[in-house]
Formats: structure tokens, C-alpha cells, sequence
């Protein structure tokens, strides 16, 4: 139904006003009891994934939802009545800001791709805070944090700072983002350089807590194996809890879409099945340099079981979706909250 009737007519919209105009959808269904009865019910594996314990945290499934979806915390309930182990919310800024001018995601349908370069618009920190605070109890959520684009470099630590000690109370772990494509400085961002900079604060403030949370990192796929080898190193020294694998791609030789349909639709990070192939890479690599030791959560180009099952077996731990899920639907996630014979 929904590859034949559903996905059809929101094609037909812009993506992004076709993002807002499903989930509005969503929201709707859960707060009518009888649909959203019908919908769990509907969503509910044949051979449900036992609970996955990592982190020292309890997921009841493998399935998460990528930051960047739910940047602002606004379809929890919804989410979690889809049957998602984990939403990633954000990636959120100390302040709110607009992001890049509008068009500013495309699809590239005969790739089943997208492009975006939507420049970390959300609310603000403070904003997913006030949703936070009725989040569902039995949903494992992650706070995915950034700096705001008028942040100069030189102070961009006390952005990450201040959302992380903003969210800490409200989320079960903090994802540190330093991967984004649309921002200012990503070459700055996530060089070796700066993550010894930044990290180490983060690290240090989490372990004053008295509940301290998990720290991931969530890398780019553009880094050669010896930055790789650098944030590996460094990882395992400050105790880092695991890695997110990966964000979205600039590089376009993955593409098959006409180079003059590219160069109309501009800048922006790749995602969806033409990065699989690096998200597999990368996560194999990882997981051979630390002998499993570092948890992975895989995302990017995961579409079916297979995607899913090549990666656990690659060393991921858990995976998350983003565009699969917007070509494939609500079914997708069914299909990989399963138990996995690996």
C-alpha cells in the first residue's frame, strides 16, 4: 500500500513539506486510540528482536531512527508507536536557527537517494527540552548536538558544552555531531585536532554527573583511513562509548543521476542506498581496528534485511534509518526489529 499508493502522493509534494505533512498524519493517528491501536498492531514483528543491551542502556530492538528526522523531539509517541527501538533527536544548537534557504532537499528517486543541505535547523535546545519532559518511558532517546552557524570556530566548544548540559537530564545518551556536510567548518569540525579539544571537556563534564550518560561520536564518511586510525585512537583513550557510522556523503561518484541534474540541484550531503556501500566500509573497518571493542550503530543506505544483516555481521551493533525509511515506509522498520540469525 504504501510503495503503490501512499508514497506516490507525497512525491507529488516537496520533500520537505511531504516530511511535515506525514508526520502531521502520524500524530493524528496516535492520538486517535482505535488507529493507533490498529497501527501497533500492524507494525508488530513476526519474530521480534530480543532486547539489545548496550551502553549500559536496554534497546528492545536494533532499529533506530537517524538525527535529522525528529530534530526536535516533536513525534516521539509517534515514532515509538512504529515500533523504533531508538530516536535520535536533533541535531540541535544552543539557539534556534532557520538553516539554508529553502529548496534545500531533493530527491533522486531512480537512486533512491536523497540530497540535503539543510543547514541544522531546529527550535533550539531548550524548545526539545519542554517535549522532552513527556517523552515516552519505554523509547530509548539520544540527543544528537551541534554548534550554531554563527558560532565561530574558536568558541564552537561552548556550544556543544551548553546543549550538552542542557539535554543530559532529559535523554539516555549525547551523540557529539561533528560530521554535518552543511555546516561551516566541517574540515575544522572533524579534524583530530579539534575533537582533542573538544572531546575531553565533554568527557570530563559527563563523568562530574552523578548519573553520567554514553558519549557517541558521529563521524564522516570522508575520512581516509588514517584520520579514521586518529579518531579510533582517541576514541579508546578518552573512553568514548561508541560511534555513529556515518553521516551524509558530498563526494557524488556514487551517483548515476546526469552530472548537469546534480550541478541544478547544488550542494548537499548524499544519503540513501548509494552509501551503503561506504557505511559497510567504514563500520568493518572500525570494527576490525578495535577487534569489536568500540560499539558501532551503522546508518546510512539501509533499505531491507539484507542491508541490516551485512552490517551486523560487519560489527555494527545497532542501526539507524533515515531514507530508507522514507522510500520503503512504516514496513521497513518491521522488517528489521526482528531477531537476526547471524
Amino acid at each position: 500500500m504504501y510503495k503503490f499508493l501512499v508514497r506516490p502522493l507525497f512525491f507529488l509534494m516537496s520533500p520537505e513539506f511531504a516530511h511535515y505533512f506525514a508526520m502531521g498524519l502520524l500524530h493524528f493517528v496516535h492520538f486517535f486510540p482505535p488507529t493507533r491501536w490498529l497501527l501497533k498492531k500492524i507494525q508488530k514483528p513476526n519474530n521480534p528482536s530480543e532486547p539489545i543491551h548496550l551502553f549500559g542502556l536496554t534497546f528492545k530492538n536494533r532499529v533506530g531512527l537517524a538525527a535529522g528526522f525528529d530534530k526536535d523531539a516533536r513525534w516521539l509517541n509517534s515514532m515509538n508507536d512504529l515500533g523504533f527501538g531508538c530516536i535520535e533527536i536533533g541535531t540541535l544548537t544552543p539557539k534556534g536557527q532557520t538553516g539554508n534557504p529553502k529548496p534545500r532537499l531533493f530527491r533522486l528517486k531512480n537512486e533512491q537517494a536523497l540530497i540535503n543541505r539543510m543547514g541544522f535547523n531546529n527550535k533550539g535546545v531548550h524548545s526539545a527540552i519542554e517535549r522532552l519532559k513527556n517523552r515516552p518511558k519505554d523509547l530509548i532517546i539520544g540527543g544528537n548536538i551541534g554548534k550554531n552557524t554563527d558560532t565561530p570556530l574558536e568558541h564552537a566548544i561552548e556550544d556543544y558544552l551548553y546543549c550538552f548540559k542542557q539535554l543530559h537530564p532529559y535523554v539516555d545518551y549525547i551523540t557529539v555531531n561533528v560530521s554535518c556536510p552543511n555546516v561551516g567548518s566541517l574540515k575544522e569540525l572533524s579534524s583530530i585536532h579539534f575533537l582533542k579539544q573538544l572531546l575531553p571537556v565533554v568527557i570530563e563534564k559527563n563523568n562530574s554527573i552523578d548519573s553520567p550518560k554514553p558519549i557517541l561520536l558521529k563521524i564522516s564518511p570522508e575520512l581516509s583511513n588514517i584520520e579514521l586510525d586518529d579518531v579510533i585512537s582517541l576514541s579508546t583513550e578518552l573512553g568514548i562509548h561508541g560511534i555513529i557510522a556515518t553521516n551524509t556523503r558530498t563526494d557524488r561518484a556514487c551517483l548515476t543521476t546526469p552530472a548537469d541534474t546534480l550541478s541544478k540541484i547544488g550542494a548537499g550531503g548524499i544519503s540513501g542506498q548509494p552509501i551503503y556501500q561506504k557505511t559497510k566500509e567504514t563500520v568493518a573497518y572500525i570494527h576490525q581496528k578495535t577487534k569489536g571493542a568500540l560499539p558501532i550503530i551503522a546508518v546510512g543506505g539501509v533499505f531491507c534485511q539484507k542491508d541490516a544483516r551485512e552490517l551486523l555481521i560487519a560489527g555494527a551493533s545497532l542501526i539507524q534509518i533515515y531514507t530508507g525509511f522514507i522510500y520503503k515506509g512504516p514496513s521497513l522498520v518491521k522488517d528489521l526489529a526482528i531477531q537476526f540469525d547471524l
